[in-house]
């Protein structure tokens, strides 16, 4: 079967003083059967070329799944009389939710489980279903969650009364999919967002128990399209916080959860860099702000009185230690952060700091589901590329850990792989961290060996090295799995971000590149054993490095990737565009047109060989509209110069994150791996 060609539609569009000939602008029209018969071709030819890989696809998606236990569960997370968690069961696709009452963790085991929820019976066969939400209401009756049936971030709540069993009111529609809803202390009024027309989180409402969702008050809008709303409780329950955000500020409302009917106070208006955000703890306000400190600072302030000009330093600012986030329970402070390139835990007691010490040079330490603020404990979890999943009970006022859950995978032995992290020279000298896995006995057989290098860079999202039972398959076929931790994301630091965005951007593609010529130098691996793989602004990353060093690689996978920069930041109509120029720059501004323009993977598409591409993509994707992965394909298969395979699968029923079932989402990155094996050479 011969690779399908978009037809060419000729479209010219003036962009500043530069006319733009696009011959596959029409594209984006998806209410064209034309432009679906183009889609379903690509699927076409994207089964032909993976029929022959089919078998060996169905042997790995058959190996992952035997990796996974039959029944997946989280902690049991304590929140007032009961221990709340969730649960996969064996055979299905979708969490069922419950909870026991109990007054300690050692109870647990002797009392009743009640179920909840069950994502399941919400499911139907071959529909996209994920609920991104639930939310127990304070005095526990209550359970509101948020669901969707198509991929995109238009949620729609539901609210469940726990004591019948049954769902009350009427669904509330249009709500953003996360950090949407919260609950007053009397659990008498549901708080949430809605999405605007282009899907960004941009007005709230205040829902009544008992009442007409038409008789909702919406209590803010958002004007300024470049911002977006957050909403979230306290750890105590004491406040509700409303966040307004860009990537470069914040802007912070707050209000009493016992007077619902309140006016929200502003805490501190938004300021051009000043980034924050707050938490109550004990009789104060805690304010986490870049205010004066590049990686974060925690200031206090009375609670009763919250006057940010009578802020003081909780803790003494370290300029070494980036923090993210706190978690403030009665008997201690809990700090989220980075050090050392890792991720990082402390524990403050109002007077020491103490970091949280782990058995292992490289891993990942993140906060567990934590919920209510007067627990004597807090669950963090433990794992590395090569340790499974850990959660532990830290004792808040000695600092003790005891092991809760550990993630059971079968017919594994750590004893039989090995991480370890290696740093590459960026090309304006930056130290970039590599973090490494694969069997011992790859490793000590000598090497160049199949390598596969991950790397995402924006955002200031880190790519921690953490556990997936689904890579297995491949370490165990000699393939080395590497991460490159670029500029663009945070692992060194919140500059490690501002050094990888607007026109510093180029960092994130060179410091990929610089990492696989390393790779390739220091004989891990040749290039013709060497795959690149990354999704969304990753995929942008994967088709800025095709264009620059398409040579040094064997085979590229790039899932939802934002490959039209200048077009799409060009579009303030298109979901969420306007949120992201914060992070990219406004191309409306000729300085940042021009930058991204140079970098932009579309237009920088040329006549010469490539690797083999698979590309990935959903027809309902709000974040990275379908129609930029498939212009950038229809001008690849236009103008590359190799015989290479180069495929592009649409899902037409989902949206960003692909399939939602854990099984259909194992069998698409089954494919995946499989289509990446078999260029390196393995095919069995």
């Amino acid at each position: 079967m011969q690779p399908p060609q978009a037809p060419k539609h000729p479209y010219q569009h003036r962009l500043h003083n530069d006319v733009r000939n696009d011959d596959y602008y029409w594209l984006r029209d998806k209410e064209n059967p034309e432009v679906i018969a183009h889609l379903e071709a690509e699927n076409a030819y994207f089964d032909s070329v993976m029929a022959p890989l089919r078998p060996f696809e169905d042997t790995l998606f058959d190996e992952m799944r035997h990796r996974l236990p039959d029944s997946e569960e989280t902690p049991a997370a304590q929140s007032g009389p009961f221990f709340y968690y969730r649960r996969i069961e064996p055979d299905t696709e979708y969490p069922r939710y419950f909870r026991r009452r109990a007054q300690n963790r050692s109870e647990l085991a002797s009392q009743p489980e009640e179920l909840l929820l069950d994502v399941n019976a919400l499911a139907k066969e071959g529909q996209f279903t994920h609920v991104s939400t639930v939310l127990i209401s304070p005095n526990h009756r209550y359970l509101a969650y948020l669901e969707n049936h198509d991929g995109t971030d238009r949620y729609t709540i539901h609210i469940k009364d726990l004591s019948s069993g049954n769902l009350i009111d009427e669904p509330i529609r249009n709500v953003f999919i996360g950090d949407s809803l919260a609950w007053d202390s009397r659990s008498q009024h549901l708080f949430y967002l809605t999405v605007d027309a282009s899907q960004r989180p941009s007005s709230l409402h205040r829902h009544r128990l008992g009442t007409s969702a038409h008789e909702d008050v919406t209590l803010y809008r958002e004007e300024d399209i470049t911002f977006s709303l957050s909403l979230s409780t306290s750890l105590s329950g004491r406040y509700l916080f409303l966040s307004a955000d860009t990537n470069t500020q914040s802007e912070v409302r707050y209000l009493p959860a016992n007077d619902p009917e309140a006016n929200w106070q502003v805490f501190q208006p938004r300021r051009a860099g000043i980034r924050y955000h707050l938490e109550h703890w004990r009789n104060f306000l805690i304010n986490v702000t870049n205010e004066g400190a590049e990686n974060f600072t925690v200031k206090a302030v009375s609670a009763d009185h919250p006057d940010p000009a009578k802020q003081d330093d909780l803790i003494p600012y370290d300029s070494g230690r980036y923090l993210e986030d706190v978690l403030p329970f009665h008997d201690a402070l809990i700090l989220v952060g980075r050090e050392g390139g890792l991720t990082q835990i402390w524990r403050y007691d109002g007077g020491l700091l103490e970091r949280l010490q782990w058995q292992s040079p490289l891993y990942t330490v993140t906060p567990g589901p934590n919920f209510d603020y007067h627990a004597p404990e807090v669950l963090i979890r433990f794992q590395s590329l090569t340790i499974p999943k850990h959660d532990y009970a830290v004792h808040l006022r000695t600092g003790e850990k005891s092991l809760v859950l550990e993630e059971p995978v079968r017919n594994f032995d750590a004893s039989q792989y090995m991480e370890k992290q290696i740093w590459a020279r960026a090309e304006d000298g930056t130290a970039i961290p590599v973090s490494l896995a694969a069997t011992k006995e790859t490793w000590n057989a000598g090497r160049p060996a199949p390598l596969i290098l991950y790397g995402y860079g924006s955002y200031g999202a880190p790519s921690n090295p953490t556990f997936d039972a689904t890579r297995l398959p491949l370490l165990d076929r000699g393939a080395i799995y590497a991460i490159a931790h670029v500029r663009g994301g945070s692992e060194m630091g919140y500059n490690w971000y501002l050094d990888g965005k607007f026109l510093k951007k180029r960092n994130t593609f060179t410091d990929f590149i610089a990492v696989a010529q390393h790779l390739i130098d220091q004989d891990y691996t040749t290039p013709k054993m060497l795959a690149a793989r990354g999704r969304s602004a990753g995929g942008l990353l994967m088709g800025a490095i095709l264009n620059l060093h398409p040579e040094l690689f064997q085979v590229v996978v790039a899932g939802v990737p934002f490959v039209d920069v200048v077009t799409t930041m060009l579009d303030a109509s298109l979901p969420l565009t306007s949120l992201e120029w914060d992070e990219w720059g406004n191309p409306a501004d000729p300085v940042y047109y021009e930058y991204m323009k140079s970098y932009s993977p579309y237009d920088n598409v040329s006549s010469k060989p490539y690797p083999h591409i698979m590309v990935y993509t959903g027809l309902n994707d709000p974040r990275v509209g379908y129609f930029e992965p498939a212009k950038w394909v229809a001008r690849l298969r236009e103008l590359k110069t190799d015989s290479h395979q180069l495929i592009l699968k649409t899902h037409m029923g989902a949206g960003h994150g692909g399939s939602s079932g854990r099984f259909a989402h194992l069998k698409e990155l089954a494919e995946e791996y499989a289509f990446i094996l078999d260029k390196l050479g393995i095919s069995h």
